[in-house]
């Protein structure tokens, strides 16, 4: 059957991952590559039998019903066959029941029936009517003869139907588990190579991360000097400004300075102290990470200053910080912590540095 061939393929298909759920190497573009491709390859098995099992969910459940109206026609020729049996016995026993009458008790029948008496011509008509009865009741007979071998032959037909109904209805069911198998084996398959593929992707991500960590270092390390932040104005207020505000707690969406030294009050996020210190020197900055990233120029990291703002996640929407010189920033980090100065990080997700 064809669709044994199919069953054939798939299970040429998972023994054809093995290959590749056994990689333990670094990754490598060349085996992410394969991996996804190999994925794609199941993933398409899985579609293809899915159909192929709908087809033979089908096919059984058609089966079914035939079994079912072969049923219903069997038992309808045997109701059939049994009622004219009946019926054909019920009229030997009355024709059984004339003849002896007819024999011991004269009378009785006379009685009952004009046509029998004690003369001659009453005895020919006792014949004639008895050959008659007996000539209905043989063609009573025959007919029931006749009625049984038709209804035999009918029920052994539909039996036959039946059998074979009920052969293609096993097969079918045999073929759809069959198939719901291998789709289990193929779907573990498939969740077995994209667990691979996610190994090999952070894998790519954590070198990409640590490279690009490994050259920003190198290039602080080489000697690059971040200038001290200017007496007054521009960056220099704007840094002032955020220092001021060291201690104060971090709130998520806020922008709320505290009143004098000491004094609890007040809160930011990490966009809302830059956008706060900023606003402080005269430059208006949207309260969103995301769009001051997109509001302000990038500078090299070796040409970093004061005041610049370090972006972390993607598009820089994930967090913020101010550059306050000496290898140091200013951040409102989290719930739970304040504003405080700590080492910049050039890891952990940067995504440059930029200048409003």
């Amino acid at each position: 059957m064809r669709f044994r061939s199919t069953l054939a393929c798939l299970g040429a298909a998972s023994l054809a991952i093995g290959p590749a759920l056994a990689l333990s190497a670094p990754a490598a573009a060349s085996q992410l590559s394969q991996l996804q491709a190999k994925a794609s390859q199941i993933e398409s098995q899985i579609s293809s039998d899915t159909q192929q099992i709908g087809v033979l969910g089908q096919r059984y459940d058609e089966a079914l019903d035939q079994i079912n109206t072969l049923n219903a026609e069997i038992t309808a020729t045997k109701d059939q066959i049994a009622a004219d049996q009946q019926h054909v016995a019920v009229d030997k026993v009355r024709l059984r029941t004339v003849a002896i009458n007819s024999y011991i008790h004269d009378g009785t029948i006379e009685q009952s029936n004009p046509l029998f008496s004690g003369n001659q011509r009453t005895y020919e008509a006792q014949q004639e009517y008895g050959k008659i009865a007996s000539g209905n009741l043989d063609e009573a007979v025959a007919s029931l003869h006749t009625a049984e071998v038709q209804l035999n032959a009918a029920e052994l037909s539909l039996t036959t139907q039946q059998q074979q109904a009920t052969a293609v209805a096993n097969a079918a069911a045999q073929e759809k588990a069959a198939a719901q198998a291998q789709q289990n084996q193929l779907n573990a398959a498939l969740g077995q190579v994209k667990g691979q593929i996610g190994v090999l992707v952070q894998q790519e991500q954590a070198a990409a991360a640590a490279a690009a960590a490994a050259k920003t270092q190198s290039v602080l390390t080489a000697g690059a000097t971040f200038p001290p932040p200017p007496p007054a104005g521009g960056a220099g207020t704007a840094v002032s400004a955020a220092e001021s505000q060291l201690g104060v707690p971090y709130v998520w969406g806020g922008t709320d300075p505290r009143g004098t030294p000491g004094d609890p009050s007040g809160g930011f996020d990490c966009s809302g102290l830059v956008m706060w210190a900023w606003g402080q020197a005269g430059v208006g900055l949207p309260h969103f990470s995301g769009s001051q990233f997109e509001d302000t120029a990038p500078v090299p990291v070796s040409a970093m200053q004061p005041g610049d703002i370090l972006f972390y996640g993607p598009g820089g929407d994930e967090h913020e910080a101010m550059y306050v010189g000496a290898g140091e920033m200013i951040e409102a980090p989290q719930t739970g912590e304040v504003v405080h100065i700590t080492p910049i990080r050039l890891g952990d997700g940067f995504a440059g540095v930029h200048r409003p």
